[in-house]
């Protein structure tokens, strides 16, 4: 297992170099990787907490996102942008930048259901968190995605 050391900020509290790192790394592995050109500054990062994952070296290596309600959903706040570097796939790193997201979202927004657009092919991780399809696939940027809905118990 990769040992990451989670951090995470509101929008206001990112240094320039921080805000750099992160869109370089949803860059890499969004646009670039994933061969989707889309604007990723979408404007909502300004309202977002900011969840950063780095290895031993400091280097951010995990990377999601946290909107309260009514950013993307109304009702619902939504963890986004959820990205791993190349180098630590299949290393946990992107368990444990969801599992700190979960609980994250919890302490900052309360016990709000969230509502997440999860690309198909990772519907069975986000079910081990809990996770539920809430219907019919569809295209979000040319990539085939879910929607999916996490009810606080």
């Amino acid at each position: 297992m990769h040992q990451i050391k989670v951090t995470f900020q509101p929008f206001e509290a990112l240094t320039v170099y921080a805000l750099y790192e992160i869109m370089a790394l949803r860059q890499e592995v969004f646009v670039v990787e994933q061969h989707c050109p889309y604007l990723d500054a979408d404007g909502k990062d300004l309202q977002a907490w900011h969840v950063l994952g780095r290895d031993g070296q400091g280097r951010l290596v995990a990377y999601a996102r946290l909107l309260p309600a009514g950013v993307s959903y109304e009702s619902h706040a939504s963890i986004g942008r959820v990205v791993s570097a190349p180098m630590v796939r299949g290393t946990g790193a992107g368990r444990t930048i969801v599992a700190h997201s979960l609980a994250l979202c919890k302490h900052l927004f309360g016990p709000v259901p969230l509502k997440i657009s999860a690309q198909t092919y990772l519907l069975r991780f986000y079910e081990s968190f809990g996770f539920r399809s809430t219907g019919e696939e569809y295209l979000e940027d040319g990539i085939p995605h879910t929607a999916m809905v996490l009810e606080w118990v």
